[in-house]
């Protein structure tokens, strides 16, 4: 797929494909929004996948952690996100977690088997070889699966947490997540986030709370005063927890897997 970005997007990607060249990349990947024609700069995040030819040892982390500080200076480059793999590692399970630098730290997270899914229908090769023969294809069952368990174990727990929801992030993501799995559970398609915003009316979400992601992810971001701040989580909140319990409930099977 095509990937579309302004020169602000491409300079970054362009510096950390060179920062890079030391570590022997054997390919670079764009997924997410970037991967798909969704894209919005300065919103989006640019998460990218690499895979490193040597083992990631605790030198490569210390190199990593100086490649990423050498970037500071650049206009985006707190959106950027990546999980560094290796041949060996590519293929291992789901689960595993791999060293990636995310909100500005080298952190571990696994590579889960929705950016797998991503990787293989619509991410865009940056440098070197495809995810084809380093990323195994993840079935509809395994991608199902770990929506299910997702909608249960992380996002219905967070839905209780009140406190959380007066964030924008919390309630962007949360409203967001929520359409994509259910599309996903219905046809194992995945969907833009702007696909996932004109969705949610129809799923039941608040009209209010849905054109108020919208404006702050395309167009021009609301003031949010504490009042609206309080009662917008709590209409997403009230959306949301009974949803997700409808949603697990109808999968059930899958949880248990």
């Amino acid at each position: 797929m095509c990937m579309t970005h302004s020169d602000a997007t491409g300079r970054l990607l362009k510096r950390f494909l060179a920062e890079l060249r030391d570590e022997d990349p054997v390919a670079v990947w764009a997924h997410g929004s970037l991967g798909g024609d969704d894209y919005q700069e300065g919103r989006s995040d640019l998460d990218l996948i690499a895979v490193l030819d040597g083992p990631v040892t605790a030198g490569t982390a210390w190199r990593l952690a100086r490649l990423h500080a050498r970037l500071r200076g650049e206009p985006l480059v707190g959106k950027l996100h990546c999980s560094y793999l290796t041949p060996a590692t590519a293929a291992d399970a789901p689960g595993r977690r791999h060293l990636t630098w995310a909100h500005r730290r080298l952190l571990a997270r696994p590579v889960t088997p929705v950016t797998r899914r991503e990787l293989h229908t619509s991410g865009v090769v940056l440098l070197g070889a495809g995810p084809e023969g380093l990323v195994p294809p993840v079935t509809d069952r395994e991608l199902a699966r770990h929506i299910v368990r997702d909608q249960r174990d992380y996002w219905r727990r967070h839905v209780d947490r009140a406190a959380d929801w007066t964030q924008d992030i919390w309630v962007d993501m949360g409203l967001v997540t929520f359409a994509r799995a259910t599309v996903t559970l219905e046809d194992g398609r995945l969907v833009t986030k702007r696909e996932a915003l004109d969705l949610l009316p129809g799923l039941g979400a608040p009209a209010e709370v849905v054109e108020d992601v919208r404006k702050r992810r395309y167009g021009s971001p609301p003031a949010v005063s504490g009042e609206w701040a309080a009662r917008r989580g709590a209409l997403t909140r009230d959306f949301l927890g009974p949803a997700i319990d409808r949603l697990v409930a109808a999968h059930a099977g899958l949880a248990r897997d």
